[in-house]
Formats: C-alpha cells, structure tokens, sequence
C-alpha cells in the first residue's frame, strides 16, 4: 500500500516529504505538463493544415484547446506515469489557486490513473497544515478548471492575432495580450501627460526662527490676507495659475524686495493649533501589496520578488504567495499577538485581535494573506536565511505583527506667525505613543530611524509669543511633471482598476521589459518609442483591447465563469467570432492600417517625424528634396524629445559632426558624435584605410558643451594600463564599460576581477594606488551581477557524456545551468541550493533536444517557399496575458 503526492517542483516535493507517512512517494511535475502549442513543430500533424492550427485553438469545433506536451516534459511525464505504477492512490497537491487547479487537471488527464485520485490543497507547507490536508482532499474543481482554461484560450486569441498585425505594420517580434497592452498603455498615456506639461515658477520665503534658544523653520503663506501661490495652484498643460485662483504669484524680484522689507521687523505668534491623530496599521501583505512594498523598500522587481516569495513558501517559511485577502487566520492573530507581546510588551498590542477584509477591486482568492508560516511565527533571525530572502521575510514578519499592535497616537502642530503683513506657517508633529510604528513603517526599513524622521517638534509656544528671525531666504520653485510610473505604483494602478491578476503582474512586467516597451531607469517604468507606435495603432482600430474598463469586465466574467454565474462558450464565441469580435475586426482593419503611419509616432510640437525602424526608432526630416535621418539615442525618452534635441540629433548629418580639436599626437580630428547610446568622440575620419576609427563614450556627467581636447584625448586613450598587481603581477587597467568606468586585474587562467568605480573617481585621472583600494573591496551591485558571469553560483559536477563541467550561473534574468555551448534555465519555483547533477542533466539534455529541433526546422524552411509560412508560425510565440 503507497500512494503518489505530486506537487509542482522538487523543493516543495522535499519539504512536503518530511510531514508524510513513509509510504507517500512525493514527485514533481516541473510546473506545467501540458499547454497550448508553443511552435509550429509542437502543432500535431492531424491539424497542421488547417488555418486556426497556428493559434492551438479549434475555433470552428466551440474553440478546442490544442494541447501538447512540451518536448522539455516528456521525460517528466513519463517518470511520473512510472511511479504511478503499482500505487494505490493518487494525491494531486499543486497549489491551491486557479493555475494549481489547472496543473493538477492536467495530469490526471496525462496520467488517466485507474487508482482513487484526490486533490489536496494546504496554504503552508507546515507539518500541521499538510497532515490536515490529508483529511480534507478534494474532487478537482471542474468550474475552476473551466475559468483557467477561457482564461488561457483568450489570452491565447488576443496575443496569436494581434501580434501578427503589430509584426506586418510596425516591426517583427512585437506583441499584443489582454493585460500587457492595457499596461504599456498606462505607461504610455503618463508620458504623454509629461511632454504636454508645462514648468511653472513660483517664489516664497523661508525664515528660520528662533524660541528660548530652540530653532524652527517657517514659510511664507498668505501676503496681504492673499494666499500665496505654490505648486498646487498651476495648470500643468499651461504653466501658469490656473483660471479662477485668487492667489499672489511672486517672482525673484518681488521675493528678494519682500525679503528685504521683513528683515528686522516683530514676528509674532498669531495662532496655533494641535490635532490629534490616530493612525492604524495596514493590513497584512497581498501579492500585489507585497509586489508594491518590495519594490519600495527592498528596490526588488515584481518578478524577483515573487521568485523568492516562491522559495520562501516552498521551504515552509511562509504561507502561499498568490493571494488577493488581507484575512488572518484564528492561529495566525495568536502567533502575531504572541510575538508583539514578547518583543514589544503588552503596551503595544491592539486592544482587540484586528481582523481585515479585502477591498481591492475583483478580488477573489478564499486564502489568507500572505504571512509567516506555522502556528507560532519563526523571527527573522531565527530562519538562517539571508540575503534577499532574509530581507523578504522579515518584510512579511514585520507587516503580519504590526497588523496585531496598537494603533499610533500622534499630535500635529500648527503655528501661525505674522510679520507685518507676511503670514508664515510652522509645521510639526509629536509622536505620542508609536504603536505599531515601532515594528513597521511602509516605505522603510528602520522603523526607528523611521520614527525620528517623522517627529517633527516645535518649541514651547503660545500665542503673542515673539519669536527672533535668525535667517530669511528667498526660495525659486518649479512644478514638476507627473510622476513616471515605477513597478510598485503601476502593480497598484492594475490592481485598483481591476486590470489582470496581482499573480500576473510580475511576468506581464517582465515582458514589457524584455518586449522593450519600457525601460527601467533608477526605478521607473520608462516606454519606448515604439510602445507609444504600438498604443496609437491599438486606440486607433482596437480601442477595447486597451481600454481599462473593457479588461476590467473581461476580468469579472472570467471570475464568474469559475463559480458558474457566466459560461464559457458563449463568451469566448462573443469575443472572437461575434460581429465586432476580434477576429472580425482585425480582417477589415488590416487593409485599412497603412504601415507607414503605423510606425510613425506623431508627437506634438515636434516637426520631425518619429519612425519606428528595423534598428529602432530614428527621427526624419525634409531637408529641401533631401530626406535626412538620425537615429534616437536610447537614454532619450519619448517625453524629453522637442525641437531643441532634434536639432542637436540632425546636426552632425546636416552640418558634420563637431571637431573638438586635433589629436596632439596624430594630428587627425577628434569629432563628437551621437549614436543610438548617446554622445561619443571618434578620432579621425571614416574611410577604406580606416574602416573603424577608434571611439569612446562619454562618461556620465560630461556632456558637448563641458567637453574639453585633453578629456577627449583621455578617453581615447582608454583603457589606461595603470600598473601590476603587487600581489599576481597581474596587469590593472582602467577603462569605460556598459555600467560605467571600471578598474579591472587580469588575474590570469583565474579570470579578470572587476570593480566599479566610485562617483568620485575619475577614469582618466586614478591612480594604481587607489585602484588596488577598489579592488581590495568585497564585489557588491552591478559588479558582482558582471563578475557571476565568469564565477559559478555553484560547480555540480562533470557531465557523464565528456567530463566537462556543469555549472550553475547567474544571469540577467535569474540563475541557469551551463554545460559547454547549452543553457538551460532553472525552473520557476526551483533554488540554486536544491538543483542536484542528474536535474541538471534531464535539464540540459530537454533543452539541447529543442535546439536540435529549431536547427532542422529552421534549414527545412530554407529548402521551399510553402514551408517559409511555417518557419513565420514557429517564430510565434505566446504574447504575455
């Protein structure tokens, strides 16, 4: 007698194992098993022909899935149908979300198992949790399942027809799906908000004063009983005072000579205020909110976050991280109230347990929020974890027992001083009782450097007090734009408008990124040219498939198919082959959209055309009959193009390049250039004896005007040799690379050792002495990302097929398995630390397998024209949801 627990990957299969009976054999499933096809070579032949083969989807026979299994899980399945033999009983335990559901569906559709089947489902990997999940399986849940399914088959519909419109009049690779394109348009419309803004200026003054020997600081707030301007009051589109403020807008002059008129003048306190407030804490981390704080305080993107989120839960620290409640379990508010109470004191525990309710918009998930796992909360420094998910648990460990503390008490203070007929406000704030501010504070890590921050405390005053004027500035202020969106704001604007599931945001994230719609830049979310190329042709012929509100329905009938209020068919039939579904107008808008607009992003106030080109976006412009191109730097957004840079773009081809001066010793021209990654100097002239003159990149900080000959000199120079290493003999060099100015020691069959240099450092002016300092330091940030490369994460052995090693690396997007030539990534869900040799192995041989695939597929395509529209199906791939 033994029974079969599949679950999802290896370590939760290890971590499972330890709370089951001896007789549980517990396996792995590697994620999915089954899926739509992915290229044209997973299309089964019996339906390669017919036209709706290359979506996977039957949509002539009620919108049949296609479903295969991926080369790289055949091996899988079939050592699960091995272990299935000679069991009793089969446990389907995958997570207990909609996709979970859809994985266990799955396999007992792959397995057909003639032996009693269950579906268990726990929310922690705990030994209480797991043996409770034993008494209470399950039938899989056919309406879930269903709801999984519509939801796959339309993203499916959206991305296989959209993208290829997208591919014939913008550019090849681009795509569409029902919430990344809904995403980039966010992105999009808030940069649109920033080129049509207009910069406002204002003046105030600002008086630092002084009461029985306490400084505090006042500004300037009403003149004349006239409020005076602030930021506030501008129109953003128009740069000045919104219509119909009664307010007095003071310029420098204005500023100063008020200044001058209030020097040595009586300031008296007029007024004062105190307010009581009471704040309550948040409520325990969501996947969205955790997304969003993660971001915040930890700078993790959604994707990172969730990839260790993923381990965290797996290895039994937390509870499952899918999630929209903000509920607490009766044991979890015991746990969190135990450890307020031993580490904070009684004081600081709520009067009553706090219990919260979900209000985000669509919210579904019956799970608990996400919190520490267990009956009793493991503290941080009691794990043994550390870095990244050492810093994400104790972020979940701080949130989960600060829901369960006091609320803070706080008093904010107002004063009111005037001086002639100047009044002047002063602001503070007492922290009376921090409650659970002591344990957490959103936005930051410390919460007790947090808490010194907030108070803000003003001196003993009362009214008719004469406080002294130490000091009177004038201040000049400018209106910013709004706010570029960063991952954590835009997962909170998807989930506030209902757009997509919080468990979705990370990936859809991730492909607008590696789609290059946007572009991460010190934390924001940045869109290209071609994500506003991409926006236009989809508002202009598509205005649904964009539309917030639309993707927001789309959501709740989904969620409703998976309790049976809405079906299926009838929908997805609506949808796609309706008089206004999408197939249909996709047919009679194809011949409509000329490519040429298409790729032709239309910029106010901008002259010049914006084109969207094989290489990337370029600018055009007519001169005479001459027709003049310029390529568009990547590090300039869509929202900082105008006339004035266009100018600068279109100077060197009009004109010719700048000259900076002669090298001293060559006498050729040094030139300054601008190329798709900014400004660069070339010296000397391109020609057939000089195919490829030398070129360097400025650093950052230098721009054309502050460049000078001896800098441009230095530059190309590098990289400057600065000496030996007195330790290896090893040579040390400096030089400019993809992140900056670096020093390098070439330690030999050892490899090169890298170090960024400081933002006081200079490339063309450090010393070897200072560069050995550099070096002598830990790697740490991009370095260390750069160093991995060379350095494995982890050495597993030597392949059996030719002793050469198997190496675990880290990469740009997450750590991979290495062997000769072959990559292969390591499973989602899966950690560096459990990956043994043999898992390596099935893994690299899965994915040489493919590549000896797309090799014969792709010379086969070379040999006729017919297979040529197969070789264009199997370049498809799925558009992100």
């Amino acid at each position: 007698m033994s029974t079969l627990v599949i679950v999802e990957s290896p370590t939760k299969a290890r971590t499972i194992r330890n709370y089951l009976p001896k007789d549980y054999v517990v396996e792995a499933s590697m994620g999915h098993v089954r899926d739509l096809p992915q290229s044209a070579s997973e299309i089964p032949a019996a339906v390669k022909g017919e036209k709706w083969a290359q979506l996977g989807v039957n949509v002539e026979a009620d919108f049949e899935p296609i479903y295969v299994v991926p080369k790289d899980k055949k091996k899988i399945v079939t050592q699960l149908k091995e272990a299935l033999k000679g069991v009793t009983e089969l446990i389907l335990a995958t997570d207990e979300d909609r996709e979970g559901e859809s994985i266990s569906w799955h396999l007992y559709q792959l397995l057909k198992p003639k032996v009693p089947t269950k579906r268990m489902v726990f929310h922690e990997i705990t030994k209480e949790a797991i043996q409770k999940a034993l008494k209470d399986c399950r039938n899989i849940d056919e309406q879930v399942v269903r709801a999984q399914e519509t939801r796959r088959i339309l993203d499916r519909l959206v991305g296989y027809t959209l993208s290829p419109l997208l591919w014939k009049k913008i550019a090849w690779g681009l795509s569409a799906g029902r919430v990344q394109s809904v995403a980039v348009r966010l992105l999009v419309i808030k940069e649109r908000q920033r080129r049509a803004f207009h910069e406002g200026t204002y003046w105030d003054l600002k008086a630092s004063l002084e009461q029985e020997k306490s400084l505090f600081s006042a500004v300037l707030v009403t003149l004349g009983g006239t409020k005076v301007a602030t930021g506030s009051d501008f129109d953003s589109t128009t740069g000045r005072i919104t219509t119909g403020r009664n307010v007095i807008l003071l310029n420098e002059e204005q500023a100063e000579t008020l200044k001058t008129r209030l020097e040595g003048k009586i300031w008296t306190v007029t007024d004062m205020e105190e307010r009581p407030v009471t704040r309550k804490p948040a409520p325990p981390f969501t996947t969205s909110t955790l997304q969003q704080e993660s971001n915040r305080k930890l700078r993790l993107s959604a994707r990172d976050t969730m990839r260790v989120a993923q381990n965290l839960y797996e290895q039994g620290y937390i509870t499952y991280m899918r999630t929209d409640s903000v509920h607490l379990s009766d044991q979890a508010i015991t746990a969190a109230r135990a450890c307020v109470e031993q580490k904070y004191g009684k004081q600081y525990l709520s009067p009553q347990p706090r219990q919260y309710t979900t209000k985000s918009k669509g919210a579904q998930e019956a799970h608990e929020a996400i919190r520490p796992a267990g009956s009793s909360f493991r503290t941080p420094q009691d794990t043994g974890l550390a870095g990244r998910e050492f810093a994400l648990y104790d972020l979940i460990w701080k949130r989960t027992v600060a829901s369960q503390m006091a609320d803070s008490r706080q008093t904010q203070v107002t004063v009111q001083i005037q001086v002639e007929d100047a009044g002047f406000r002063s602001s503070g704030k007492r922290i009376d009782f921090p409650g659970y501010l002591r344990a957490y504070v959103e936005g930051s890590d410390d919460p007790e450097a947090a808490l010194e921050d907030q108070e803000v405390i003003l001196p003993a005053l009362k009214v008719g007090d004469h406080p002294q004027c130490k000091e009177l500035d004038a201040v000049g202020h400018e209106t910013q734009p709004p706010a570029r969106y960063t991952e954590a704001t835009l997962v909170k604007t998807l989930e506030s408008e209902g757009i997509g599931r919080p468990s979705t945001y990370a990936s859809i994230i991730g492909t607008i990124i590696d789609k290059d719609y946007a572009q991460l830049l010190n934390n924001a979310l940045i869109p290209t040219f071609t994500a506003f190329a991409v926006t236009d042709l989809l508002e202009k012929h598509f205005p649904d498939i964009v539309d917030p509100s639309f993707t927001s329905k789309m959501e709740q009938t989904l969620d409703e198919i998976s309790t049976g209020e809405a079906q299926w068919l009838p929908y997805l039939k609506k949808f796609y082959l309706g008089e206004q579904g999408l197939e249909t107008l996709v047919r009679e808008r194809e011949t409509e959209i000329d490519a040429g607009k298409a790729r032709t992003v239309e910029l106010e106030n901008l002259d010049a055309k914006v084109r969207i080109g094989k290489y990337g976006p370029y600018i055009e412009v007519t001169n005479g009959e001459e027709v003049i191109t310029a390529s568009i730097p990547k590090n300039l957004t869509p929202a900082d193009l105008d006339p004035k840079q266009v100018e600068i773009l279109l100077k060197q081809k009009i004109v010719g390049p700048d000259q900076v001066g002669r090298h001293p010793e060559t006498g050729e021209p040094i030139y300054i250039k601008i190329g798709t990654y900014g400004p660069y100097v070339q010296l000397g002239d391109k020609t057939e004896e000089n195919p490829k003159p030398k070129q360097a990149s400025f650093p950052k900080g230098v721009t054309p005007e502050t460049l000078t000959l001896d800098m441009a000199v230095g530059l190309l120079s590098l990289p400057r040799a600065l000496g030996t290493h007195p330790e290896t003999g090893g040579k040390v060099q400096t030089s400019l690379g993809r992140f900056g100015p670096y020093v390098v020691h070439d330690q030999g069959k050892e490899g090169k050792d890298y170090r960024s240099l400081k933002s006081t450092d200079n490339v063309l002016t450090i010393s070897l002495n200072r560069a050995l300092e550099l070096l002598a330091e830990p790697k740490k940030g991009r370095s260390a990302a750069k160093s991995k490369s060379k350095e494995a994460l982890r050495e597993l052995g030597t392949h059996p097929e030719d002793d050469s090693p198997v190496n675990i690396y880290d990469g740009p997007y997450g750590p991979y398995i290495k062997h000769g030539k072959t990559n292969a990534s390591i499973p989602e869900g899966e950690s560096v630390e459990n990956i043994t040799l043999s898992t390596a192995i099935e893994l690299l041989s899965a994915k040489a397998s493919t590549k000896s695939t797309r090799k014969t597929t792709k010379s086969t395509t070379k040999s006729t024209a017919t297979t040529k529209s197969t070789k264009t199906r199997a370049k498809k791939t799925d558009a992100a949801s």
